[in-house]
């Protein structure tokens, strides 16, 4: 299985709203010890473990957001993982700070990052995604400068308690067992 979160690059964006999906990716990757490295073959940081004699691939990707699919697709391409054996953890601006949710496919939603995943994947859409709340400014004027600056402390705590309760139930999601983590997680508030 491969886990991706997405992300900007950079410091100026490492504690933006728009890399909440690489929070999560940092969160499993701690929960299991692991230590992501820069790894210029798959344009991204990366990272690995074994679980129930499975091997797990993690990835958030060095491209800019909407050159996600440049990492996915080098990855999932040389490991010879299917697109339905990925899970994609990505900011959703549809649901509120400390709201987390799990679903199988679908379209972009208008976000680049998925945008460009699809297309590099052969317009694949049959994914796990794991879409963490960081909530809508209220006008589309200004989501730009909303993905693009911190969420507030509040916020913020608010979602790390939610990337928190992902990771609690990511063993569920590494099985298989995708449904079952969904009715758990997708009641989640924090």
């Amino acid at each position: 299985m491969l886990v991706v979160g997405l992300a900007n690059p950079g410091r100026e964006y490492e504690d933006t709203r728009h890399n909440a999906g690489a929070w999560y990716v940092d969160a499993l990757a701690r929960s299991r010890g692991v230590s992501l490295s820069e790894d210029k073959k798959y344009f991204g940081l990366t990272g690995q473990f074994s679980f129930e004699g499975n091997t797990v691939r993690l990835l958030i990707p060095t491209t800019f957001m909407n050159r996600s699919g440049q990492a996915t697709a080098a990855l999932a391409n040389f490991f010879k993982i299917p697109v339905q054996q990925m899970l994609v953890a990505h900011d959703e601006l549809d649901l509120p700070p400390g709201v987390i949710r799990l679903k199988k496919g679908g379209g972009h939603g208008g976000h680049n990052g998925l945008r460009d995943i699809i297309s590099r994947h052969g317009n694949q859409k049959d994914f796990l995604r794991m879409r963490v709340g960081i909530g809508h400014p209220g006008d589309a004027s200004k989501v730009t400068p909303h993905v693009l600056n911190k969420p507030s402390r509040a916020d913020r705590d608010l979602i790390d308690r939610a990337v928190d309760e992902a990771v609690h139930h990511s063993a569920d999601i590494l099985r298989g067992d995708a449904a079952g983590a969904m009715n758990r997680l997708n009641g989640f508030k924090a």
